[in-house]
């Protein structure tokens, strides 16, 4: 796991090359947002990208109402994508990523899954883990922090 503070307002750069990398990117988009046009799968390229939203959990204002940042998360390696209850023809249908989770394959193989609300999942099979976010822009104010059942905030 690689961790960077760059130019742009203390901004984020994590790679992931194993389950446990996974997880901490996993964390730091929970409750991204972004549209299905901001899904863009490159087959010749074996990679996926998703601009997106993130929440910066890990700024000081999260306790109040917080920040977002304009983020690009990428996969490599990936050998095929299936999308579920994702309506690829509504480009501007807005998603809510939960989790990022991970199945074991044959190794190195794996699928990875990107969890949104709602039920819809990104499955996306790779010859290994091979994972970049990167934060793209400064952070803009957010009045609403993300709030889950049962959870305060």
């Amino acid at each position: 796991m690689a961790v960077s503070s760059g130019k742009i307002a203390e901004s984020l750069r994590l790679l992931a090359g194993d389950e446990e990398d996974l997880k901490v990117i996993s964390a730091a988009v929970q409750d991204a947002v972004c549209t299905i046009g901001d899904i863009a799968y490159e087959p010749r390229g074996r990679r996926l990208t998703v601009a997106l939203n993130r929440f910066r959990w890990e700024a000081p204002s999260a306790a109040r109402g917080g920040e977002r940042v304009r983020a690009a998360l990428q996969f490599g390696a990936v050998l095929s994508v299936q999308a579920r209850r994702l309506r690829r023809d509504a480009r501007q249908g807005v998603l809510s990523l939960l989790s990022i989770g991970l199945e074991s394959g044959e190794a190195p193989a794996c699928l990875v899954t990107l969890n949104f609300a709602g039920g819809g999942a990104l499955r996306i099979e790779v010859e290994c883990v091979d994972a970049v976010l990167s934060d793209l822009s400064a952070p803009w104010p957010t009045p609403r922090r993300p709030s889950h059942d049962g959870a305060e905030g």
